[in-house]
C-alpha cells in the first residue's frame, strides 16, 4: 500500500510540475467594488481568505461563509485589520448540511439587499457522509454549492450584472462521473483510503465544471454569468482529513511545485470575478488567468443536464 501511494504521489507531482507551474500570472485588473456585496465560501483560510482580502481591498462588502464560528470571526477580524475595510463579516455556513445552507440563504436574503458576486471556494477531501446521507466529498464539493447557488440566484439576477465563480481544479481532468455509483451509493467513488478520497475529489471537481457549464445555459439572457477555474495548488487545509503521515509524504515530494502563497492561488479566482469583457465566455473554464479548453466529458450537454437533474433530486428541488 505504501509503495502504491508513493507511485501515485510521484505521478501527481509530475502532473503538477509539468502542467501547472511552468509560470503563474497575476491578475492586474483595477475594478473597484464599492457598493457591491460578495460571498466567499471557505473564506476563513487559504485561497478563500486571500480572495476575500483582495475583494475587500477593492471596497466590497465581503461575507465570509464558513463552518467554524470561532475561526470565521477571527478571519473576518484579520481581513478587516489588514485591508482597512470594516464591511467584512462572518456568517455561519456548513456545506455538509442542507439545513445549514437553507438557513444561511434565508438569513442572508433578509439581511443583505445585494449580492453581486458568489464565489464557491470551499472544498475538502474527507471520508464519511454529510448530515443528509451523501458522501462527504459529493455533498460539500458539489451538492452544497449547487444548492447555495440556486437559493441565491434570484438575488443575483436582481443585482445583475453579477457573477458566480466555482473554484474547481486541474484534477477534474482525472475525474469522471459514474451515475450508477451516485444513484446507488450517493457517493462519487467507493472506499475510504487516501487513493479513494483522491479519486472522489477529482470526480467532484469535474462536477464543478459540469455544473458551471449547465448553469450558464440556464442563465442566458439574465446578465448573470458564471465561470469555473483551477486556482493553482497552494499550501492549504484541503487535505486536513487525509491520513497525516500520508499528507506529510505528499507535501515533502510536491512542495517544490506549489505556489508560494494563497495570494498566488487566488489570482485566477479574481480574474473570473473581476475581469472585464468575459461575459461571452460564461460557462467556461480558466487556469492561470486564461481560458482553457476542457476535455469532452467536461463540456458534454447530456452529462451536465443529467448531473443537474440528480443534484436537484438530492436537494429536494426536483
Amino acid at each position: 500500500m505504501i509503495f502504491f501511494l508513493f507511485i501515485v504521489v510521484l505521478l501527481v507531482a509530475y502532473y503538477i510540475g509539468h502542467r501547472i507551474f511552468i509560470h503563474r500570472k497575476t491578475f492586474t485588473g483595477t475594478a473597484k467594488l464599492y457598493g457591491k456585496t460578495v460571498i466567499v465560501t471557505g473564506g476563513n483560510t487559504g485561497i478563500g481568505k486571500a480572495t476575500a482580502a483582495q475583494l475587500a481591498i477593492r471596497g466590497a462588502r465581503v461575507i465570509l461563509a464558513c463552518r467554524s464560528k470561532q475561526r470565521g470571526e477571527a478571519a473576518a477580524q484579520e481581513v478587516r485589520t489588514e485591508t482597512g475595510n470594516d464591511a467584512v463579516v462572518f456568517m455561519q455556513l456548513d456545506l455538509a448540511s442542507q439545513k445549514s445552507i437553507r438557513s444561511f440563504a434565508e438569513t442572508f436574503l433578509k439581511a443583505e439587499p445585494r449580492l453581486d458576486l458568489l464565489i464557491n471556494n470551499a472544498a475538502l477531501a474527507a471520508p464519511g457522509r454529510t448530515e443528509d446521507g451523501l458522501g462527504m466529498i459529493l455533498g460539500v464539493n458539489h451538492i452544497g454549492p449547487f444548492l447555495l447557488t440556486n437559493l441565491l440566484l434570484e438575488r443575483l439576477k436582481e443585482c445583475a450584472p453579477s457573477r458566480v465563480v466555482n473554484v474547481s481544479s486541474c484534477g477534474h481532468d482525472l475525474g469522471t462521473i459514474d451515475f450508477d455509483c451516485i444513484n446507488t451509493h450517493k457517493k462519487l467513488a467507493l472506499g475510504s483510503s487516501d487513493v479513494d478520497l483522491f479519486r472522489a475529489y477529482t470526480h467532484s471537481k469535474l462536477c464543478n465544471v459540469l455544473f458551471t457549464h449547465e448553469l450558464a445555459k440556464r442563465l442566458e439572457g439574465t446578465n448573470v454569468t458564471c465561470y469555473s477555474l483551477h486556482p493553482g495548488s497552494v499550501r492549504s487545509e484541503l487535505a486536513r482529513d487525509i491520513n497525516e503521515w500520508h499528507t506529510r509524504i505528499i507535501k515533502a515530494i510536491i512542495s517544490k511545485f506549489w505556489a508560494t502563497d494563497p495570494v498566488s492561488g487566488a489570482q485566477t479566482t479574481l480574474y473570473c470575478a473581476l475581469q472585464e469583457n468575459i461575459e461571452h465566455l460564461s460557462g467556461r473554464y480558466f487556469s492561470d488567468c486564461q481560458l482553457v479548453q476542457v476535455k469532452p466529458e467536461a463540456r458534454d450537454d447530456g452529462i451536465a443536464k443529467k448531473l443537474w437533474d440528480i443534484s436537484e433530486k438530492f436537494c429536494g428541488m426536483a
